[in-house]
């Protein structure tokens, strides 16, 4: 069974850091696509940055220079560290594990960025 569990939400100010952190189990995450995806009240879930097995990042437009996805084989975890964050990237951001469309998901963490 596979399991996602975020941490790392809060409330932080504009031009603050967060890093989430998302712990896998019952997963390889070093075999799969392992992505942030992040959903604010009224809008659709999108795409924060994801990587593949081989090491590809891919980014979106709205967070590239500020966040940087990364994982640790080691501890089966991936991370997002999330620099210089801006009202609009108040979210309750969710970990995901194979794809947007079959993956899994996790049960999601707020970050509230206050102006």
């Amino acid at each position: 069974q596979v399991q996602l569990v975020e941490s790392g939400g809060g409330l932080v100010q504009a031009g603050g850091s967060l890093r989430l952190s998302c712990a896998a189990s019952g997963i390889d995450i070093s075999i799969s696509t392992m992505g942030w995806y992040r959903q604010a009240p009224g809008k659709q879930r999108e795409l924060v940055a994801d990587i593949t097995s081989s090491g590809r990042i891919d980014y979106a437009e709205s967070v590239k220079g500020r966040f940087t996805i990364s994982r640790d084989s080691v501890k089966n975890t991936v991370y997002l560290q999330m620099i210089s964050l801006k009202p609009e990237d108040t979210a309750v951001y969710y970990c995901n594990a194979g794809g947007r469309s079959y993956g899994h998901w996790g049960q999601g963490t707020q970050v509230t960025v206050s102006s």
